[in-house]
């Protein structure tokens, strides 16, 4: 057998044909194998000087690999949780490669299948923004430009609907039914959807949003309503990318909060311990989140309370108890789509 100059042709394969069909992997699952890929690419481009059509599997060995996954966490702030999801895709592609190809991939495979997987501090604690917090991002973007008016839309339909960062990049226009209560239909995990309803306030921004002109993309089937500057159907590291660069915004200008790295998960976890904290039973969020067993709603329990715990200190140390009536207001900021 000829031995491989580049990867492409395999990877073709394996990401087009192999796991969707061979496997019989969802298409969310196939996206996160092929983003780690991108990534992949990305890093062998910006810090090799190498092409992905120039990717042999020379170019992935002598701790290449290593390389790549110490700089996805350096650069770009991804957890060790995500390190080890991104690893798990390069040993599959190995293992596919050293079936199609023993002699160009087994070296290849070799090294990457005794790289360890890092280990995860496991924690029962999920990382949210605070009401004040949450409201200080959302007023970062720029009402004043295309992209700072199209990153309002995205991180507060991003909090208001709960939506994994999949999940809101896959919304369609068909998907948004505008209303008295206007709903999104999410397609999560395992391709189960649900049905999410959003404030009044958020649903005016998102249907000024995709009733723009230059947000009706011809030729798309079914049109997206999130888009990046090049892609009309947007990518998690979109909004990733989106994520960061409000949150280091906010960070920067009130240095005393944010005290966490916070992802697009961070808005999923903040509403649901939002809608906790004000007295939303938890049936009721974890069939708005979409979880498949109550226990993994029951996390937001134990932050729930620390919140609340938080909280009382800062108000009073000595108080043993308080009194609140129907006018009063709470001492941090609303976002302002939920007013």
């Amino acid at each position: 057998m000829k031995k491989v100059c580049n990867i492409l042709p395999l990877l073709a394969g394996y990401l087009i044909d192999y796991l969707p069909r061979t496997k019989g992997l969802s298409p969310n699952t196939v996206r996160s194998y092929r983003h780690a890929f991108r990534l992949l690419f990305e890093f062998l481009f910006s810090e090799k000087g190498i092409y992905p059509e120039k990717v042999g599997f020379v170019a992935l060995v002598d701790g290449v690999i290593v390389e790549w996954l110490n700089w996805l966490e350096d650069a770009r702030g991804c957890s060790a949780k995500t390190r080890n999801h991104r690893l798990s895709a390069i040993v599959s592609f190995a293992r596919y490669a050293l079936r199609e190809d023993m002699e160009s991939a087994f070296s290849f495979f070799a090294e990457v299948d005794q790289i360890p997987r890092k280990k995860t501090v496991t924690t029962d604690r999920a990382i949210y923004l605070t009401l004040e917090e949450m409201s200080i991002v959302l007023g970062m973007p720029s009402p004043l430009t295309k992209l700072g008016r199209r990153d309002i839309v995205l991180m507060s339909t991003l909090y208001a609907s709960g939506a994994r960062a999949q999940e809101i990049c896959d919304i369609t226009v068909d998907d948004i039914r505008f209303g008295k209560n206007t709903t999104i239909t999410l397609r999560g995990k395992g391709n189960k959807s649900r049905t999410v309803v959003i404030p009044e306030k958020c649903a005016r921004l998102l249907k000024k949003h995709v009733d723009q002109p230059d947000q009706k993309h011809a030729g798309a089937n079914p049109r997206h309503a999130f888009s990046s500057q090049t892609r009309e159907h947007m990518t998690i590291a979109c909004v990733e990318e989106v994520v960061k660069k409000y949150i280091l915004k906010a960070k920067e200008g009130r240095p005393d909060l944010f005290p966490h790295s916070y992802s697009p998960h961070s808005f999923r976890h903040s509403i649901a311990t939002h809608m906790l904290e004000s007295g939303v039973p938890l049936p009721a969020i974890k069939a708005f989140l979409g979880h498949a067993s109550i226990s993994t709603t029951m996390v937001y329990t134990s932050t729930s309370q620390e919140l609340v715990t938080k909280y009382l200190i800062e108000k009073n140390p000595y108080a043993q108890q308080i009194d609140m009536d129907e006018d009063s207001q709470p001492g941090f900021l609303i976002p302002p789509f939920l007013l």
